[in-house]
């Protein structure tokens, strides 16, 4: 390197900042967005902030798996390291092309996100990185690398290294420095070192084997034996405390063949297909799978209709009511959970807020149910996409051994809509209509994500971590959505992620098995990013519930009835049918078919929310297209004969009925005893119980009382009258800082650059340099009279210069600017300010001082 090209090399990572163009700081504030909350005043702010512990962990933990092993390599590799010394580290003696081959973009993005900075010739990497990464006894290396001999020799007496010196046929020197620099010379040498060590016996070299891919420190006595003694006599093996040795670093490279890892994973592993589908039956199946997500949501909030279950003490749903809800939705009780926080996830589902605090539905759900079918589905499916609430956490325990409640705190986790998101564009570059084999999809996202600590790098991935099991989840989930059908991809989950479309090949793959493996192919649609703001989001699930809806069937205007009493529902109904038909009878089973069931119950019901016998002949005549059979008829007829007959108002309670007769027969029922009856007249009871509470009671014994308003007339209960107050669904919580979009990113590269130049803008020496003479320190405001400024502004306006001033404005906060002036009149001084690109007036008083530009400042 010649002497003009080190002295334009950069000396901090703030000055390889300032030689960056536009396109390359947004890039590095797109990829740390911590690093623009709030915007930096300048580069050197920018730079210092770039390299703060907390800011530098949550880059490296956002590496892919080979960046992060090349910033590991640095952080054994020298100080700066050369390119080439890089390469053999990750590489090898060898030279693994392609480890070559993609080492270049490893480092470009390292670069990119201000991890490494220099020229290729002198890479370094930050100092925080290097801390959190270089080896020590108290934080081992991932690589397995230890210290080396210079570290390692730290403490050790001089006479000692001569000794170590001599025992490996090196001259002795004067000093211990030159000694020390010697033997890592030695070490370093492949030819002199391979000769070492075969002299060696074959116990010692075990020895090495067993330290040389870490851990490298061991254990020894005070009287080694004699294999371990001619490890430490000629200092292959270096003690580092009582009883402790380790393998020195140069040593350990030396074994490995110069490879800092055991296994460098350059390339991402493949996703590979488990089995393939034809797409229309993927997406006929997802259909199917969605449509059925609608229906259970809404006999979730059907059952919540009333009043849901109560709200526990430190929030969301008791154990048992968990289980409750599993049962009537027939399904698991995981699965119960994730239907309940989809739910709540959307807005359909909140707390009352009332004293005796229960669930229920929202004003929202009523809005949701008069939707289409297939907007319904794209509302919950967003919903799942971007919540950060995860009900595979249901039973779980939290931090403080506390069991975790579905609808309670302590769900949430930010990473969850990033992994849902990468899983979905994982399936999305598989062959379309290609099912994933999970475990393939498992070590991509370790590989784009590897977990932090020594676990990780030596291939013992933890089976619970986090994205892992997020991962699981999200297949398990699309799958009950629809998003995903028989395990692949969906038309409409497609577009849901903003992916595009794929090309449809000439010819359709031939199925195959479950247990076949599908070659992966290379040439796939390139993945989208995740739809970030408002605007693409509604894009996405317009898109998807537009190619949703034609796989949905047409809504039936009709059942079959059953000489059973029961009625066949043969698809999905219109909504009218299935809102009546909801309370008429109880669903008995589900599936492609639903199959309703008529009871003197289910009759009552209808009979309470205010239809009347003829009413329901009529309506079961319209809908059905077989005749409605002599059973069902006789059962409503006979349901509505009795009902109403008893009526229920709140005295507390009374029961009174023109059939004296009928209240005896109460009265003489032992299963009225806890009603507290007793007769006030012929054809009145008083009850010391409340209304609903004797509505039950008399409905247990087999009677149909009906309640009564203080005026005596009947009152119609409706299943949809509980609500609760109009409630906004759960706001994710974030991941960090949000990544800044163009226009922030455009208005905070301009402010960091206008700042810089203020800050770093050459200055003539005058009233503004400090006390010494010298400049004025950087970050310090200039500092002149009132005359001084205001003659130095005046003269700047006839001779066209620019200035430097201090500048606080009407909030106290101090800038540094570099401005044009243009006329000074009435106490202001109007000016094109060269940080802010635009003309602006500034009153004079509010300049701190000023001072001129040196000639050669840009």
């Amino acid at each position: 390197m010649s002497t003009e090209e080190k002295s334009a090399a950069p000396r901090s990572l703030a000055e390889a900042l300032r030689v960056r163009d536009d396109v390359s700081l947004a890039a590095l504030l797109r990829s740390r967005p911590d690093l623009v909350t709030p915007v930096p005043t300048d580069l050197t702010q920018l730079a210092t902030r770039a390299g703060t512990r907390a800011s530098v962990v949550r880059a490296l933990e956002r590496l892919d798996r080979f960046a992060l092993q090349t910033a590991q390599a640095l952080a054994v590799a020298a100080d700066p390291a050369p390119y080439e010394e890089l390469l053999g580290l990750m590489a090898g003696d060898e030279g693994d092309p392609a480890v070559t081959a993609a080492l270049p973009r490893a480092v470009a993005l390292l670069r990119e996100q201000a991890l490494v900075w220099g020229a290729d010739d002198r890479l370094r990497l930050v100092r925080t990185a290097r801390e959190l990464l270089a080896p020590s006894p108290q934080h081992p290396s991932p690589t397995g690398l230890g210290p080396t001999v210079r570290e390692a020799t730290a403490g050790m007496s001089p006479g000692r290294i001569q000794e170590i010196l001599a025992a490996v046929g090196l001259a002795s020197t004067h000093d211990s420095v030159s000694a020390v620099s010697a033997l890592g010379e030695l070490f370093a040498d492949r030819t002199r070192t391979a000769a070492l060590l075969a002299a060696l016996p074959g116990e010692s070299r075990e020895v090495l084997d067993r330290l040389v891919w870490g851990p490298p420190y061991g254990q020894v006595t005070h009287d080694p034996a004699p294999h371990l003694r001619a490890l430490l006599d000629r200092g292959l093996l270096l003690p580092t405390a009582p009883g402790t040795v380790v393998l020195p670093r140069e040593v350990a490279l030396h074994l490995r063949a110069g490879r800092a890892h055991r296994t460098p994973e350059p390339v991402p592993p493949p996703v590979e297909a488990a089995a393939t589908h034809r797409p229309q039956v993927v997406d006929a199946t997802a259909a199917g799978q969605a449509l059925a997500a609608l229906a259970t949501v809404e006999e979730l909030l059907k059952e919540w209709d009333e009043g849901g279950p109560a709200v526990l003490r430190a929030g969301g749903l008791s154990v048992r009511d968990l289980k409750r809800t599993a049962v009537a939705l027939d399904v698991p009780e995981p699965v119960a959970a994730f239907w309940v926080e989809l739910a709540y996830a959307a807005g359909l589902v909140a707390s009352d807020g009332e004293a005796d605090e229960r669930y229920a539905a929202t004003p929202a759900y009523d809005e949701w149910r008069e939707l289409p079918p297939a907007e319904r589905w794209a509302r919950l499916a967003e919903s799942w996409l971007t919540a950060t609430r995860t009900s595979g956490l249901v039973g779980g325990r939290d931090a403080k051994d506390r069991t975790l409640s579905a609808l309670g705190p302590n769900l949430d986790r930010s990473a969850a809509p990033e992994v849902r998101h990468r899983v979905l564009a994982l399936l999305a570059g598989l062959p379309e209509g290609a099912a994933p084999d999970a475990e393939s999809v498992l070590a991509r996202l370790r590989w784009e994500r590897p977990l932090r600590g020594p676990q990780r790098e030596q291939g013992e991935q933890r089976e619970d971590d986090l994205r892992s099991r997020l991962a699981r989840w999200t297949l398990t989930e699309a799958e009950l959505l629809g998003v995903t059908g028989r395990g692949a991809l969906a038309a409409p989950g497609r577009a849901l992620i903003g992916a595009p479309e794929p090309a449809h090949p000439a010819a359709q793959p031939e199925p195959v098995g479950p247990g076949d493996k599908l070659p992966v192919h290379h040439h796939r649609a390139p993945l989208a990013p995740a739809p970030v703001t408002p605007a693409e989001r509604g894009a996405a699930t317009a898109a998807a519930a537009r190619l949703l809806a034609p796989l949905f069937p047409e809504p039936l205007d009709h059942v079959l009835l059953q000489a059973d009493l029961t009625a066949v529902a043969p698809g999905p109904l219109e909504r009218e049918l299935a809102d009546v038909l909801g309370v008429l009878a109880d669903v008995e089973s589900k599936g492609g078919a639903t199959v309703y069931r008529f009871t003197p119950g289910s009759v009552r019901r209808a009979l309470d929310a205010g239809r009347t016998a003829a009413d329901l002949h009529a309506f079961l005549s319209r809908h059905s297209r077989t005749p409605v059979p002599q059973p069902l008829t006789y059962l409503i007829d006979d349901v509505a004969r009795r009902h109403g007959r008893l009526r229920v108002g709140a005295a507390s309670a009374y029961v009174r009925c023109d059939d004296d007769a009928t209240l005896d027969e109460i009265l003489a029922d032992k299963r009225a005893t806890g009603l507290g009856l007793r007769r006030l007249a012929p054809t009145v009871l008083a009850a010391q119980t409340d209304p609903a509470a004797l509505l039950d009671g008399l409905r247990a014994m087999g009677f149909a009382p009906a309640a009564e308003s203080a005026a005596g007339d009947v009152l119609i209960a409706r299943a949809d009258a509980r609500r609760t107050p109009p409630r906004a669904a759960p706001e994710p919580v974030p991941d960090g800082p949000p990544v800044p979009d163009d226009t922030l990113l455009t208005a905070a590269i301009r402010a960091i650059r206008a700042g810089d130049l203020a800050s770093t803008a050459p200055r003539k020496p005058g009233h503004a340099d400090g006390a010494d003479g010298g400049p004025a320190v950087g970050g310090e405001l200039p500092r002149t009279s009132a005359a001084e400024t205001l003659a130095t502004v005046q003269a700047a306006v006839l001779t066209g210069e620019a200035l430097w001033i201090g500048y606080v404005n009407a909030e106290g906060a101090a800038s540094q600017r570099v401005i044009a002036p243009i006329r000074v009149e009435g106490g202001f001084v109007t000016a094109y300010d060269h940080t802010a690109d635009e003309v602006r007036t500034y009153p004079l008083h509010r300049i701190t001082g000023v001072a001129e530009l040196a000639d050669d400042a840009p």
